[in-house]
């Protein structure tokens, strides 16, 4: 499926050096010339701004930012209501965003969600609750784990796993006010580990606080090689990244950024430059390999680590959120209902394909 971006506008920018990209990633798409559709199939479509993808068994769930949870299961979908204690934000970016079942979802019916509310006083925060099913009642907010995670209109973070460890990673992103994400006292900016009850685990690197990493901007994937972490970043005018996250450590924003170095403060495996833009989102891993979406990219896009190379692998379908990767096939959510894709009549949607198709 081609949507008609224009690609003599392209050709004209890039003759004469000009930069289409944006300072954020708040403009009306426009898709890259380049199409890579291997045998993609539609799962499901007609989602609403489709965020996070979970699965358990043969049973998808995955979150919309308009406030529902989505089960897809033998080609049915079924839209379950969410009952929050807060009216969802209706900023841009803002919504129910990372949502990760329990690991003992089909014993005690929980999972996890990340979502953005406006309190009574006119502010905005983000917070991470504990929901419960409840069959056709769907979903209602149990308990809340961390409330008041400063927000924006832009800059949530949003996105929640359950590592290898069994606890609880949160990205948060710095709310547009990049010097917090330098400070250890605020949970903006940062990769939060806490144990699945939201208490503290006492192996995290700083005292008495949930940090795991710090000096981000807006980080929207988290993925696991083994025991290694990595995490995808949306950058300031391009400059996204791709990083290896050590524990405790400073990824530099707004100190440094793309190739810059600094004592003390890391630099990413990946980085898209300083005209490129990937806006990169959730992300997964298959034989040593990191495949991420991208929202301004209009892709998924494959990291090499050995080789230390990146390629597209799938365009050609809009702006991608989130991927999830289980046995022998990548699935994938577009989101071009958000507001700044080109939308057809049956979007958003979710797809998969063989990773062998991939290669």
């Amino acid at each position: 499926m081609y949507r008609g971006g224009s690609v003599l506008l392209m050709v004209i920018m890039l003759l004469s050096g000009c930069s289409f990209f944006e300072k954020e990633d708040d403009g009306i798409q426009v898709d890259d010339a380049v199409h890579l559709q291997p045998n993609v199939e539609v799962i499901a479509e007609r989602l609403s701004v489709p965020w996070s993808i979970d699965k358990i068994g043969e049973s998808f769930y995955l979150s919309e930012r308009t406030g529902s949870i989505v089960k897809i299961e033998n080609g049915k979908m079924e839209r379950q209501p969410v009952q929050l204690e807060k009216p969802i934000a209706k900023a841009a970016e803002a919504g129910l965003l990372g949502f990760v079942l329990d690991p003992k979802f089909t014993e005690n019916q929980k999972a996890y969600a990340y979502y953005t509310y406006a309190d009574d006083s006119g502010g905005q925060f983000n917070r991470v609750v504990v929901l419960g099913f409840n069959g056709a009642a769907g979903w209602t907010e149990e308990r809340i784990l961390l409330d008041r995670i400063p927000s924006a209109a832009y800059h949530h973070g949003g996105r929640l796993k359950i590592g290898p460890d069994g606890k609880l990673y949160i990205t948060t992103g710095d709310a547009t006010t990049p010097k917090v994400a330098q400070k250890l006292s605020s949970v903006n900016g940062k990769i939060l580990r806490m144990n699945l009850d939201g208490t503290i685990p006492s192996d995290n690197p700083f005292p008495n606080s949930y940090v795991f990493s710090y000096g981000h901007r807006n980080p929207q994937g988290l993925a696991w090689i083994g025991k290694t972490l990595y995490a995808s970043e949306h950058g300031q005018s391009a400059h996204d990244e791709i990083n290896k996250i050590q524990v405790g450590g400073n990824f530099g924003w707004p100190v440094i950024q793309g190739k810059e170095k600094k004592a003390g403060m890391e630099t990413p495996l990946f980085q898209s430059g300083a005209v490129e833009t990937w806006a990169p989102s959730g992300m997964d891993t298959a034989d040593g390999k990191l495949y991420v979406a991208t929202l301004r990219g209009n892709a998924v896009r494959e990291f090499d680590l050995e080789q230390k190379q990146t390629k597209l692998v799938i365009s050609g379908l809009g702006r991608i959120r989130d991927v999830f990767i289980d046995g022998d096939f990548l699935y994938f959510v577009s989101n071009n209902t958000d507001g700044r894709g080109n939308p057809d009549e049956k979007d958003d949607k979710l797809y998969r394909v063989r990773l062998i198709e991939l290669k």
